[in-house]
């Protein structure tokens, strides 16, 4: 068996906690703690995120796609292939470190995506694009912290109570869609996006995408 090598760690932003990159030969995982918080072998939710979420919008010819947490770039990879040549996609991602492994030791699984003239990485705060840009995105992708119950951040549950859904929609179109991944069921938070006024459908997905592993949740919002 590999051990795996410790490559980096990155301070949260707001928070003593510490991110590690670890690396077991052509393998990645980022922990938090004990916690596993995403690994390259295990990409199916994160993908599907951007597929359900495009399958909502597909008549819209160029949209505009806000996607909150870069992670490993399933996500972002999977939302270059699906929405299509002509759409923007605004990549938000906390941590500058990050950004910087995915240029550096995860290269090989990023390849040129960051480089795509669609994309605009922005180092910060997905809530505060949310903020500032009223009526913008006819789709934001959340796959920030571990979903409505966040481990990494405290400020993260403002993502998801019931301001920040008013928020989140606000920042969309008539018609935009909210998606957003969760490690697991949250009766209360799905309960928080009716009440924002969305349309809600809850996805059960295996965490590799083929039938087999954990289970995630994704939900997708439309804006009515």
């Amino acid at each position: 068996m590999i051990p795996w090598e410790k490559i980096d760690t990155a301070r949260i932003p707001g928070t003593d906690d510490e991110l590690r990159l670890m690396r077991r030969g052509k393998e990645f995982s980022i922990k938090l703690g004990s916690n596993e918080l995403m690994n390259s072998r295990l990409s199916g939710s994160e993908e599907a995120l951007a597929t359900l979420a495009a399958k909502k919008i597909e008549k819209v010819a160029s949209p505009r796609v806000l996607i909150g947490g870069l992670g490993m770039g399933f996500t972002l990879r999977a939302a270059l292939a699906v929405f299509g040549a002509k759409a923007q996609i605004v990549q938000a991602e906390l941590v500058p470190a990050v950004v910087a492994w995915a240029r550096g030791p995860m290269l090989d699984i990023f390849g040129d995506s960051l480089a795509d003239p669609r994309v605009n990485i922005r180092e910060g705060d997905v809530a505060e694009i949310i903020r500032s840009h009223r009526g913008a995105f006819d789709a934001i992708l959340l796959d920030v912290d571990n979903g409505p119950e966040g481990l990494t951040r405290k400020a993260n549950d403002a993502l998801y109570d019931s301001t920040g859904l008013n928020a989140t929609r606000a920042a969309l179109r008539p018609g935009g869609v909210l998606a957003v991944w969760s490690s697991g069921p949250n009766a209360a938070f799905a309960k928080r996006l009716r009440s924002a006024r969305f349309d809600v459908n809850e996805v059960n997905i295996r965490a590799t995408g083929k039938g087999r592993g954990v289970r995630h949740i994704i939900w997708i919002a439309t804006k009515s």
